[in-house]
């Protein structure tokens, strides 16, 4: 008998050792090309990027897996306990695998053999981590081996905090959401700090699987499996019995939030930062960075801006009639589902989608879009009216030149017609009607001292067209290119009281004969560059460009910004190139602040993942800035290393010439702000195909166009001074609201001397046509008129006859004509 126990035990150790041999010969295999664990230390997770308006605001999140990164010192302590009761209650006390936990999870699974349960997982969150990040999900013993290794290692070289770090910063929650602190913001819009025990047991239910627990398809299993997490965290001693109690009682409250809440009309803004993001960093950066974007975009500039533009826009556009209905639904039974299947302009939300019910002479019963709540349609169905007083711009044709209706009743609207509406004020159930415009535009806000943009618009509507005009566009300036051909001439010898002839001038050039005309078609005769400026004469442009020199001209227009390179032909000073609204409200900032030259920018800083600046539009050094202790030395000073495109002086002459064009010139009535100095430009292109105007205050810039993206006539008074110019007056009576009043800086050394405005001389006592003109040390008045461009097709007496001022200036013997 001993002989025989002693056999069965010498068998014993000799299958033993053969086992343990195998074995070890598996796990040496296994281990062999086992994934290098130390990467863990140097763990970057794909992040969120976050742009931030110039206030803080948040703009918008870009990210392929929207991720947050919390470091375990800012994870509440209730949220830690809740993903411990939830998957690994005894995460501090087991090096790496829970023993107990394996073999009560293998009992449990042989129990359950032929009951078609889905079999028990033991994973320690140190074994999902080696999964997640280091392994793939393969269901395979080898794969459960090497975790398991892995966790061993991982355990013996990091801290529990660091592991459990990883954990609630990798896994995965549903709705794109990677992270804790991701998942707070997307199911309930908070931080994780202000979650409560019911918000916080429900995300810990969700790693388990996020598609069984969605919280409205599957709401009864995510209650259960919320409640069974509770019962845990009071088993284990987290929360009281009491506490259980009652947050099992509250309801799911979720409220998923569909990534950043936008600032209004921001969205052209957002765009255009992402743009260039990706171009400066590239692609992963933007998505997978975590980089913190602070932007130059000021929200109530932005507001006012978009909604001057899309004002202009709309009025426009509704004095050329109805273009028809967005769409056709029947209203025959429920119309809320069809209608609600209709994509409204969700970055234009004082519209409303609406479907006509019934048309009578005097109204229009409407039926408004249902909301969508969660992904199920409202059953309530709000219904309105449309007065026919609010929708008479509709009775007119594409035109807007005669009327094809008198009344709703007269075909404009039928039964079943998808249209926009917008609430009146003050009536409830009251609307009027809307309609997307054909036609575009854009305007961007600048400030002249740093070229940080404070607003942008590109269009009516980012959901209407994702097109930025305000930066994409090139269009042709025309008119508003004119005060860098005369900041030119200011810069080389001119006076804002030169006189240049105002007639017609025919050149040939390749066979072509081009007479530039003046809009109108009239000629003032001999007149001054100021005059030039606010009654925007072409003819007198031509001749001064022509008298300068167009390699002059061009030279400036590059040395501002406008172009990267310019042709140097005679058209060109009419504005015939094409630009970009950025562009020329950057050149534009040039003379407002003194000639200074800017660099326009949306950003103003980007900071990497952990918080390190990586750029900063502010490029001015700042000389004693970085002492260590201080010692009587005098205080730091900030240079500017800006280059001077502009002498001062020419530049407060070419804004007191531009201050002309408010007041008297082609923009004389359309700015309402009489309480700071105003200077512009309008702008009209050939055929009105763009009306432009840019404008400045002391501290603000502003430019937009109007235009088809189709080039096409604006018809009648489709000018700069008719349709730009009311807009930027419309913004700038806001903004002024909100900006304190200031006065352009006149430069030391200014002479203010009267002069006649028609002929530039000094003016005599009683002399009814004056203005004072600011002049440069050393400059002045004419003693005789002389007048540039007299060697052109018209003879003096011709030019005499159209100017009774120059009439008068020979015969009274002041000098003649040369």
């Amino acid at each position: 008998m001993i002989r025989l126990l002693g056999y069965f035990f010498g068998l014993a150790c000799v299958g033993f050792f053969a086992a343990a041999a195998v074995i070890a010969v598996y796990l040496t295999g296994v281990s062999r090309d086992l994934p290098n664990y130390e990467v863990l230390a140097s763990y970057e997770p794909p992040v969120a990027t976050r742009i931030h308006a110039g206030n803080g605001a948040l703009m918008e999140e870009y990210a392929r897996e929207k991720r947050l990164f919390l470091p375990i010192q800012a994870i509440p302590d209730r949220v830690k306990a809740a993903f411990l009761s939830a998957e690994d209650k005894n995460f501090y006390n087991h090096p790496g695998v829970d023993f107990w936990g394996l073999g009560r999870a293998l009992l449990n699974n042989v129990q359950n053999l032929g009951s078609g349960r889905r079999p028990e997982g033991a994973s320690t969150i140190t074994q999902q981590v080696a999964k997640n990040f280091l392994l793939s999900a393969d269901q395979t013993i080898d794969r459960k081996v090497k975790e398991a290794i892995l966790s061993f290692r991982i355990e013996q070289t990091y801290s529990k905090d660091k592991i459990l770090e990883l954990y609630l910063n990798e896994i995965f929650f549903g709705l794109n959401s990677y992270g804790i602190a991701a998942a707070a913001l997307t199911y309930f819009d908070k931080s994780v700090t202000e979650l409560t025990i019911a918000e916080t047991a429900y995300l810990a239910s969700l790693p388990k699987g996020p598609a069984n627990y969605h919280p409205f398809r599957h709401e009864k299993a995510a209650l259960e499996r919320r409640n069974w997490v509770i019962d845990r965290m009071a088993e284990n001693g987290y929360i009281t019995v009491s506490d259980a109690t009652d947050a099992k009682a509250q309801p799911l409250g979720v409220r998923i939030r569909r990534g950043a809440s936008p600032l209004l009309g921001a969205d052209y803004f957002s765009e255009e930062v992402r743009r260039q993001i990706i171009q400066a960093y590239g692609d992963k950066a933007l998505y997978e960075g975590g980089l913190s974007v602070r932007t130059s975009l000021d929200p109530q500039m932005q507001v006012m801006a978009r909604a001057a533009l899309q004002r202009g826009l709309v009025d426009y556009d509704q004095r050329r009639g109805f273009h028809g209905p967005v769409g056709q639904i029947s209203v025959a039974g429920d119309w809320g589902p069809e209608l609600a299947k209709i994509p409204p302009l969700r970055d234009v939300p004082e519209w409303d989608l609406a479907v006509v019910l019934a048309v009578s002479a005097n109204s229009v019963d409407i039926g408004l879009q249902p909301d969508t709540v969660s992904g199920k349609l409202d059953d309530k169905r709000e219904r309105g009216t449309i007065p026919a007083e609010e929708m008479k711009w509709a009775y007119r044709d594409a035109k807007g030149d005669r009327k094809t209706a008198k009344s709703p009743a007269d075909g404009v609207l039928k039964p079943g017609d998808v249209v926009y509406v917008e609430p009146i004020e003050g009536r409830k159930g009251t609307f009027r009607l809307r309609q997307p415009p054909k036609v575009q535009g854009g305007m961007v806000v600048m400030d002249p001292h740093t070229g940080r943009v404070l607003a942008m618009v590109g269009g009516f509507s980012f959901g209407q067209s994702e097109f930025n005009r305000a930066t994409q566009a090139m269009r042709q300036p025309g008119s508003a290119f004119k005060p860098f051909v005369y900041s030119a001439a200011l810069d080389n010898g001119y006076t804002p009281a030169s006189v240049i002839l105002d007639a017609p001038i025919e050149m040939v050039s390749g066979g072509q004969v081009w007479r530039p005309e003046n809009y109108g078609g009239d000629s003032a005769g001999p007149s001054t560059l100021r005059y030039g400026i606010e009654k925007s004469r072409n003819q007198m442009t031509v001749r001064l460009a022509q008298d300068m020199g167009m390699d002059l001209v061009a030279e400036y227009a590059v040395r501002f910004g406008i172009y990267d390179k310019m042709a140097p032909l005679l058209a060109m000073s009419l504005g015939s190139g094409e630009t970009t609204v950025l562009r020329l409200v950057a050149a534009y900032s040039v003379i407002a602040n003194g000639g200074k030259q800017i660099k326009p920018t949306l950003v103003d800083r980007i900071q990497d993942r952990y918080g390190k600046t990586i750029f900063r539009h502010v490029d001015r050094t700042c000389e004693g800035c970085n002492f260590d202790n201080w010692g009587n030395q005098p205080e730091p000073t900030l240079v500017d290393n800006r280059e001077q495109v502009l002498d001062p002086m020419t530049a407060y002459q070419i804004t007191s010439m531009m201050e002309g064009v408010v007041t008297r010139g082609t923009a004389a009535g359309k700015i309402p702000v009489k309480d700071r100095p105003v200077a512009g430009k309008t702008g009209t292109t050939n055929d009105e195909k763009d009306a432009w105007f840019v404008g400045f205050t002391p501290d603000l810039v502003a430019g937009l166009y109007i235009g088809f993206d189709t080039p096409t006539p604006l018809g009648r008074a489709g000018t700069g001074g008719g349709l730009a110019a009311p807009i930027f007056g419309d913004f700038l009576a806001q903004a002024a609201k909100v900006t304190p009043p200031s006065k352009f800086q006149v430069p030391a050394g200014m002479q203010f001397i009267a002069v006649n405005r028609k002929t530039g001389m000094a003016a005599v006592e009683g002399d009814p046509d004056t203005i004072v003109e600011a002049f440069k040390p050393g400059t002045g008045p004419a003693d005789s008129l002389s007048v540039i461009g007299m060697g052109d097709q018209l003879p003096p007496d011709e030019i005499l006859k159209s100017s009774p001022q120059a009439q008068q200036a020979v015969t009274s013997g002041s000098g003649g004509l040369f």
